[in-house]
């Protein structure tokens, strides 16, 4: 019986998807999917995904923010990263940027407000916060994970040497994602249409961390983590550490 996995990343209005088959590698698909339900329901119905969205939203946030974020920022290094503050909840269903900055510095101390790019994301947010509210039991199918942390993993605790939209950048990726076990046809495939190119191997990374969940090996960020109000977890999950990776299996 096939076990499948999946990786998935936001990409204008969409998410772009990769799943693949633990039991025969060979076997993968690459799609855009219009939700993550799509996702989750598709005749694969993957068993566990890694996803690229904040899961656990704090209902007030003090100091520098979630656990998870700052856990990440730690293992990066970084003065610079996307790991950016997760705002409260109320401010994530503002119905516009407006309110949801004046909900965010009402919720927050010291008091800040979600940068415009932040704002742009919301709609993925709500999404997967409203259907892991109402479906408990996805929580254990669904994870969140952010590839700049799971790229900076598999190149063994290192920054990147380029940016991920820059050719240097996207062949850098490629070689990691080989390394790590994903196969070569997978690693060179044409984004399906309307991903770019830099969402296809962010989604790849996602399903890297998918499979080491799966297998168990997994990193957990922060290693023990809290929940939220809604009883979901507040945790980013990274791959473990080290190149020269098995296939996915």
């Amino acid at each position: 019986m096939a076990r499948w996995i999946a990786g998935l990343d936001g990409c204008r209005g969409a998410w772009a998807g990769v799943l693949i088959d633990r039991d025969d590698p060979e076997r993968w698909r690459a799609a855009r999917f219009s939700s993550v339900r799509d996702l989750l329901d598709a005749p694969e119905a993957p068993e566990v995904v890694g996803i690229d969205v904040p899961i656990g939203l704090p209902e007030r946030i003090h100091d520098k923010g979630r656990s998870a974020d700052n856990a990440a920022r730690a293992l990066l290094g970084a003065k610079r990263t996307s790991v950016f503050p997760v705002p409260p909840r109320a401010a994530v269903y503002a119905a516009d940027y407006e309110t949801a900055k004046a909900l965010s510095r009402e919720n927050s101390g010291p008091p800040f407000a979600p940068s415009l790019q932040c704002w742009n994301i919301f709609r993925y947010i709500k999404e997967v916060d409203g259907l892991l509210r109402a479906e408990p039991a996805l929580r254990t199918r669904v994870h969140e994970v952010h590839p700049e942390v799971a790229f900076f993993r598999l190149n063994g605790d290192r920054p990147l040497e380029a940016g991920k939209r820059e050719a240097v950048g996207l062949t850098e990726r490629r070689l990691l994602l080989a390394v790590a076990g994903l196969p070569p046809s997978l690693v060179a495939s044409t984004p399906p249409r309307g991903v770019g190119a830099d969402d296809h191997l962010d989604a790849m990374a996602a399903l890297i961390v998918a499979r080491d969940i799966a297998e168990g090996r997994a990193v957990a960020l922060p290693p023990t983590f809290e929940h939220d109000a809604e009883g979901l977890p507040v945790v980013i999950w990274a791959p473990a550490k080290g190149l020269g990776r098995d296939p996915v299996c």
